[in-house]
């Protein structure tokens, strides 16, 4: 067995990954040591690394280990430990896909059924690198999962580069579509075509969305989109003008807007626009922008007037991570699950990032080992 634990360490925007060596964390009672197979890099690492908002200011002298959309599998299991949350068997070498954070199950939140709004869901991440489990972040060899972190094994038709994204995007956009309640005959819209864009034209369609509309400006990205569901598509780097774009999906909508807008893209520049593209009633979910310190400009009174509403998802609960899981196999054979990501070592975790950040990908992946 290994006995090396790589990570990427993180010190501030603008200052390159450098790599160390930690211990192995061994495992405690009701929890296990996953070795990491596969790690993406998520949008809210991308806000990181840039120093977007307040995040600009996150500087750690002594390095941090980010990343949390990953897969892996079981290393060393703690005592007790004997299923997934599904009551599957497990056993080492079983391939898991599981929750990054960890609802505390005890305070007012979680009692009223909203793990997915807890406070404590991440306080597992923080602590000094010296200390165990020493990697609290995916950009590493192995990661600690603590009681408590819902875990599922992951169907044997469902492979490493289709499950990667799981616990972190695609239960996202389950979920918030969920939140807004995207049925049989509404009209989507989808501003933003990567990771979660890709993943949200699908899971709109199989909700029973009559109509995606996916707004991108790369055209690789924008026919992908059109591979996982959406039905018409705006290139905004033909289509440059707002106004234009929003008379775009009102002429695809018969003059009505949408039911549903999804703000993906990560940016709040573009969620005034989005706001007018909705029909009256209409929900606007909002999942892109992660970090805190930007604004947008909103007309209230045209908000109560058409009687729409805004509703905003980061984290999920257990059930949206195991509805992904069963998306995933459902869909392995008909959908072009595997070309969501693309490979990067994690000696090149740098140049990962420039990729992303510059959109030639649509989510970088690292592949471990």
């Amino acid at each position: 067995m290994s006995s090396t634990n790589r990570a990427a360490l993180f010190y501030e925007p603008g200052r390159p990954f450098e790599i160390a060596e930690f211990p192995i964390p061994e495992p405690r009672p009701g929890g296990l040591t996953l070795k990491i197979t596969r790690t993406n890099i998520c949008g809210s690492e991308l806000h990181i690394w840039r120093g977007d908002g307040r995040l600009g200011q996150v500087v750690t002298p002594e390095g941090r280990i980010l990343g949390h959309e990953a897969t892996g599998s079981v290393y060393a299991l703690g005592d007790d430990v004997m299923t997934d949350w599904n009551g599957a068997p497990l056993a080492e070498g079983d391939r898991l896909a599981f929750q990054y954070f960890r609802p505390c199950g005890r305070c007012r939140n979680c009692m009223r059924g909203l793990s997915e709004a807890c406070r404590q869901s991440f306080s597992i991440q923080r602590g000094e690198l010296t200390q165990w489990p020493y990697t609290r972040g995916t950009f590493s060899d192995y990661l600690y999962l603590h009681p408590g972190q819902a875990i599922f094994k992951v169907p044997d038709n469902v492979t490493d580069t289709m499950v990667v994204s799981a616990n972190c995007a695609l239960a996202q956009v389950i979920m918030g579509l969920e939140r807004v309640n995207v049925e049989m005959g509404d009209r989507v819209v989808i501003q933003g075509c990567g990771g979660l864009g890709v993943y949200a034209c699908a899971i709109a369609k199989e909700r029973g969305a009559e109509m995606v509309i996916a707004i991108d400006s790369i055209p690789e990205r924008l026919e992908l989109a059109r591979q996982m569901g959406a039905d018409e598509v705006i290139d905004i780097s033909e289509i440059t003008d707002s106004r234009a774009r929003i008379n775009a999906v009102k002429d695809l909508t018969d003059g009505d807007g949408a039911d549903v807008v999804a703000e993906l893209v990560g940016s709040a520049e573009v969620i005034n626009e989005g706001l007018r593209m909705l029909n009256w009633g209409g929900r606007y979910l909002e999942i892109g922008v992660f970090f805190t310190g930007t604004s947008f400009d909103c007309d209230p009174g045209r908000l109560t007037a058409q009687n729409q509403r805004i509703e905003a998802v980061a984290s999920y609960d257990a059930v949206s991570l195991q509805r992904a899981i069963e998306f995933l196999s459902r869909n392995a054979e008909r959908l072009p699950l595997d070309e969501v990501v693309q490979d990067y070592a994690l000696e090149d975790i740098n140049q990962a990032f420039v990729d992303q950040d510059a959109g030639l990908v649509k989510r970088a992946s690292l592949v471990m080992g």
